[in-house]
């Protein structure tokens, strides 16, 4: 689960790319630098098919870099981020979605974890961490916390499963080949 290859690097980086791209350019704005944000479907299906470290790595780095390119870095939302790509990237072994099919009962298993992940990293972390470094009011970061996870749920659960049924059904089973 945690094996560090080539492919972690390169997955990391396509999907840093991605997630950069969707953050910066396709996310929608609700309240206070808070938006509903179209690229957790994309770190969902990176995350589930290369692991937890890929799934950091994307989205601390996608998020860091849209955070440099606009109002500067907001660290306990890059961590919360991170945290998130990495505990969505603990369901490669439980889905195992390049060699099992990916049906209603692994449908439900990882939405299930990407509303306990999406709630403790938004509702929980990101805000206790800006409460922490930034001094902001309780009150304002746990309502964006509280915002940000319903979004990201929503987010993550429509794209993220279509995404995933999608790459899913791409797949040649083994054993599913017969020879002529």
């Amino acid at each position: 689960m945690f094996k560090v290859t080539i492919k972690t690097f390169v997955a990391a980086g396509i999907g840093a790319a991605l997630f950069f791209v969707l953050d910066r350019f396709a996310s929608i704005p609700v309240f206070a630098n808070t938006t509903i944000s179209l690229q957790y479907g994309i770190l969902a299906l990176f995350a589930v098919i290369f692991g937890p470290i890929a799934g950091f790595l994307i989205a601390f780095i996608g998020h860091a870099l849209n955070d440099f390119t606009t109002y500067g870095p907001w660290w306990s939302w890059i961590i919360a981020d991170g945290l998130l790509g990495l505990a969505l990237g603990l369901l490669v072994n439980r889905i195992k979605i390049a060699s099992e099919p990916f049906d209603g009962k692994k449908i439900i298993t990882f939405n299930l974890w990407q509303i306990i992940a999406n709630i403790v990293c938004w509702g929980v972390i990101a805000p206790i961490g800006d409460i922490l470094i930034y001094a902001e009011p309780a009150n304002k970061v746990f309502t964006q916390g509280l915002i940000a996870s319903v979004g990201d749920i929503i987010s993550t659960g429509v794209i993220g499963t279509l995404l995933l049924v999608a790459y899913s059904k791409t797949i040649v089973k083994p054993g599913s080949l017969k020879k002529e």
